[in-house]
């Protein structure tokens, strides 16, 4: 009798327990607090601000390769006709027509300097000697000085245009000096580089060129220019290459690929995605303590491959964010 009422309470204490359900037991995550306009983030959740990864910072050598596509935009030619003006081919036609009224115009400024001015003055002269000897009338020094002046007049203007032309040409990576000292068998390859790199660059060094009528040669070539003129609309910088091309190998309008070896000394460099932007300014996050990230801003110089330089904002040693960046930007902008 006494089993069968162990066996009865049992029975029951079993029924009432699956009857009951089961508690879960809830934990609560502090939210992040920020503070400091969002300058300061701390996480009173160790598991939360696990999440955040960051990298040590120190200087270093940062060398890369910047690519860039290019075109032969003109070559030069020996004059067949003995012409004491080498030929020039360009690949645009339109520089070719200002190049051909710059050199009209410069032999027309050199005539009218060598020539026809020296001779007005001259004749002025005798004019007023003869004037004054009673053997020339003042109508005829009247009309000498009028023509002399008329020749001045011609001479500005040809100025006037010749500095046009010399315009049009800088504007497309050319210099007209360079142009008309330029030797037969040389080629010019024009191409453009982002304006934040031309500090990275300098005239003399040598470049790799790859063109594309010619994939398994590559050759080699001379910065020979950095154009004056950064394109407002992409902010690109035209730089101007010269090669060698004695056996006119190389032809006016051929696409080409140009290699610059960049590098800079020991500086402080992170990974492009590391840095954040807002409203023209740039950021890190950096770890001050065992629960707290602090936003700083930088100056940033160029961008190297996938780094870029640091100016300041950042010093040796400093723990700097590398995964989970844009949560804090969320954070931190509140946004």
């Amino acid at each position: 009798m006494i089993n069968k009422a162990l066996y009865i309470l049992s029975f029951l204490v079993f029924f009432v327990s699956c009857g009951k359900k089961e508690e879960k037991t809830v934990v609560k995550h502090s939210a992040p607090v920020t503070s400091d306009n969002g300058k300061s983030i701390v996480f009173d959740d160790p598991e939360s601000f696990a999440f955040f990864k960051t990298q040590q910072i120190g200087t270093s050598q940062i060398d890369s390769e910047l690519d860039a596509p290019g075109k032969v935009a003109a070559t030069v030619l020996a004059s067949g006709q003995g012409a004491s003006q080498n030929i020039i081919l360009f690949n645009n036609p339109e520089l070719s027509a200002h190049y051909t009224q710059l050199i009209q115009l410069q032999t027309n400024i050199n005539q009218i300097q060598s020539v026809n001015i020296k001779q007005k003055q001259l004749e002025m002269e005798r004019t007023q000697d003869l004037l004054d000897h009673g053997a020339a009338t003042g109508q005829e020094l009247i009309n000498v000085q009028t023509e002399l002046s008329i020749e001045r007049n011609t001479l500005a203007n040809e100025r006037a245009a010749l500095i046009e032309h010399e315009t049009q040409l800088k504007a497309g990576g050319f210099n007209p000096k360079v142009l008309r000292q330029a030797k037969a068998g040389t080629a010019f390859v024009i191409c453009d580089i982002p304006e934040n790199q031309i500090g990275s660059i300098n005239e003399g060094e040598t470049v790799k060129i790859n063109f594309s009528a010619f994939p398994n040669e590559d050759f080699n070539g001379k910065i020979d220019a950095i154009a004056d003129i950064v394109d407002d609309a992409t902010r690109m910088v035209k730089v101007r290459i010269t090669v060698d091309n004695p056996n006119n190998k190389l032809k006016s309008g051929m696409f080409a690929k140009i290699s610059f070896g960049l590098s800079q000394g020991d500086m402080i460099s992170i990974d492009k995605s590391a840095l954040v932007t807002v409203q023209g300014k740039h950021y890190i996050f950096v770890k001050t303590g065992s629960n707290e990230f602090e936003r700083r801003e930088v100056k940033i110089g160029q961008q190297m491959g996938n780094r870029v330089l640091i100016f300041s904002g950042l010093e040796n040693g400093d723990e700097l964010v590398v995964e989970g960046v844009m949560q804090l930007k969320g954070l931190s902008f509140g946004y």
